[in-house]
């Protein structure tokens, strides 16, 4: 007679034990089945290799996969509650995975959780486990995905050339396919003990961008930028808790993270697959004020620009003068975001208030093209850590679309190459190029 689990002080966890993320393959004719199937396969030995391997109870979730699913409705919501509280992420690689605006969502939304739990202190292992599907070269993979370890350890040759797909398809590698598959199940059960990664609130799928980068689509480089004052440089009655040496340590949802905001919001542009730079407003050049017509910028060095301004910064006269020059200089596509915690009281005193409306009066530029475009609660006050990672990629989206918009394309020169044209010959002897008579 089975001990039902309470009785033993436990507390069953329903979380699939991962997610399978995959492009899903088009078919390529009427008769051409399941193009699928063989990801199917792979799913099943999967959940049965970690129902051996751990103690979950009969009928649990062992795994996700959204086989079928867009057929029917709610399937975003579903996809999204899943990818909140599965415990390992197990994308399968291929060249068509990386262009699959559905898999660099999944992709995006787990790293997002990730980063988030990281930021609270809850779990810093990775919980991404990928596996090779087709064989893909390093080359071939965005940005956002190259920190990621690939591991073949413990695995054949022919996996690594060949990926899981080569190996289920021939039979005279099945043994090597049941090896891999095991490696692989053994992989998300220790990465789903050692990283014990918290749940989180589902993501609006729709909303959610992509970690995968179409090729061509725009600069892929942010310039990020805090304005915050140190420490040294607060007056006496703030209080010290969110601030350090510098801007970059500046960390203003001190009570919901543990990570200065500039690494936070660093992670999560490179997870948009974007390049980033990150500077202090202090030891940036801010220019004189731009002229009434500004000269173009060179394409070479210009690129899209977000500033996280603190408005207690604004209590330095010398950082507030600089905040006006850099607004007036400010091209469209700089952006900016404005963090206010709730719960920082300070903020919302009297003196609080007083900041936020010099803020107003020094990047009037700024702060109106926001309000004007898709980026109004970016510079309202972003109240929350999740605010916050919910509205930077909308920044950075923003800030590249005014890129494309704006920014004026200089092809370089080439050096002038004189024109080819037919000639006369040249006489004989004489260098001259008339004819001579027939």
């Amino acid at each position: 007679m089975d001990i039902p689990e309470r009785l033993h002080g436990r507390v069953p966890d329903n979380r699939p034990h991962f997610f399978l993320s995959y492009a899903h393959t088009p078919p390529w004719g009427p008769d051409s089945g399941d193009p699928d199937h063989w990801v199917r396969v792979l799913y099943k030995d999967l959940c049965s290799h970690i129902m051996a391997l751990t103690d979950l109870p009969a009928g649990s979730a062992v795994g996700f996969m959204d086989r079928e699913m867009r057929s029917g409705e709610g399937w975003p919501e579903k996809l999204s509650e899943n990818l909140a509280t599965c415990r390992v992420f197990v994308p399968l690689f291929s060249p068509r995975y990386f262009t699959s605006e559905m898999c660099g969502r999944e992709w995006f939304a787990f790293t997002e959780r990730m980063l988030h739990a990281k930021s609270t202190g809850a779990g810093s292992v990775s919980a991404i486990v990928p596996a090779l599907w087709t064989r893909v070269e390093f080359s071939e993979l965005p940005d956002s995905v190259r920190h990621i370890h690939l591991d073949n350890s413990g695995v054949g040759s022919r996996y690594a050339t060949n990926g899981i797909y080569g190996l289920i398809k021939l039979n005279r590698f099945r043994d090597e396919y049941e090896e891999t598959v095991l490696g692989l199940a053994e992989r998300i059960v220790r990465v789903a003990r050692e990283s014990q990664l918290p749940v989180s609130r589902p993501r609006d799928y729709e909303a959610t961008p992509s970690a995968f980068k179409p090729r061509g689509s725009g600069p892929r480089h942010i310039h990020l930028t805090v304005a915050a004052p140190t420490r040294d440089t607060l007056p006496e009655y703030r209080d010290r808790h969110p601030y350090g040496d510098d801007a970059l340590s500046w960390n203003p949802y001190h009570s919901e993270s543990t990570r200065p905001l500039s690494a936070l919001a660093e992670d999560l542009i490179r997870s948009l697959d974007y390049r980033v730079t990150v500077a202090d407003f202090d030891d940036e050049d801010t220019g004189e004020p731009a002229p009434a017509e500004p000269a173009a910028p060179d394409p070479q060095t210009a690129r899209p620009g977000i500033l996280i301004v603190d408005q207690w910064a604004l209590t330095d006269e010398e950082r507030r003068r600089r905040l006006k020059t850099f607004d007036a200089a400010a091209r469209p596509w700089v952006s900016a975001i404005v963090p206010r915690n709730r719960a920082d009281l300070q903020c919302r005193s009297e003196e609080g208030q007083r900041l936020a409306e010099e803020l107003e009066r020094s990047m009037p530029t700024i702060l109106e093209r926001a309000r004007r475009g898709d980026s109004r609660i970016a510079v309202n006050g972003v109240p929350t850590l999740n605010a916050f990672t919910g509205v930077l990629p909308a920044v950075v989206a923003h800030s590249t679309r005014q890129y494309l918009k704006h920014a004026e394309a200089r092809l370089p020169q080439a050096p002038h190459v004189p024109r080819l044209r037919l000639t006369d010959p040249p006489g004989p002897d004489t260098g001259d190029d008339h004819q001579g008579e027939a």
